[in-house]
């Protein structure tokens, strides 16, 4: 398992500083989450013939991470097409130092994220399906349709004229702030949850995949950087402070 492990995490850190190098040069992040998911999704498949695994659940559990990565990278990859940049890198894509930086966080998000599927995939044993897979995979089935259909809602709101200059808090944005967030944290603590069924000893330490997931959206990348952008355009717009007021930060609540 561990050679396994070395392996995938030689391989990301090669994609990631790769890519580095190509977008430093031109000056651009346009395929910088293309580049995150086309890694998970590589990284999966990898493990999962480096560790010679061919129990349904590793099957299994390498296409739930290749549908979550066709599908989320197309969608931000589509996206930064049409607005053109990521404002996450308005003061980074001309520091060549700081965009190493961010490609290597990258490259520790894919890893740390991954790591439960990793790990399962590395496991030869055959061990019989349970509970826990198919309540784990249930529980990213929901994730992956909240954490779709939230970007669908949001991308139709956008593309409308008529919402030019407003905040969306209709369908699912109307019960979380950022049900996609939430959508994609179930995901991956469904698939710690199925791929726990063969873990023995320190390896549920890999827990910290999810909460890892839950900690750098909640805290770092994800919500902080939204929210302060919500603020600075709408914060004195008493509908809006409204909307802060009663509908819940991360976490669904009618």
């Amino acid at each position: 398992m561990g050679i396994v492990l070395l392996k995938c995490a030689a391989t990301d850190l090669g994609i990631q500083w790769a890519c580095w190098a190509v977008a430093a040069a031109l000056r651009t992040e346009k395929f910088y989450d293309l580049a995150g998911s086309g890694t998970f999704i590589l990284l999966a498949h990898l493990s999962r013939m480096w560790g010679g695994a061919p129990h349904v659940r590793q099957k299994v559990q390498t296409g739930l991470v290749t549908a979550w990565g066709l599908r989320l990278g197309t969608f931000l990859f589509m996206r930064i097409l049409k607005d053109g940049r990521d404002r996450r890198f308005n003061n980074v894509r001309d520091s060549p130092g700081t965009f190493f930086v961010y490609w290597t966080i990258q490259a520790v998000w894919v890893f740390m994220t991954l790591l439960p599927t990793l790990m399962l995939n590395s496991d030869k044993r055959a061990v019989p399906l349970g509970a826990r897979d198919y309540i784990g995979w249930a529980i990213w089935g929901l994730g992956f349709a909240t954490e779709a259909i939230a970007d669908q809602q949001k991308w139709l709101f956008k593309c409308n004229p008529d919402n030019a200059g407003k905040f969306i808090h209709s369908g699912l944005w109307a019960y979380s702030r950022h049900p996609n967030y939430f959508g994609e944290i179930l995901q991956w603590t469904g698939l710690w949850l199925s791929a726990s069924s063969v873990m023995q000893g320190p390896q549920h330490l890999s827990v910290v995949s999810p909460i890892f997931v839950w900690f750098l959206l909640r805290y770092v990348s994800g919500i902080p950087i939204l929210e302060k952008q919500a603020m600075k355009r709408w914060g004195s717009d008493p509908a809006f402070q409204n909307h802060i007021r009663k509908t819940p930060l991360l976490w669904p609540w009618p």
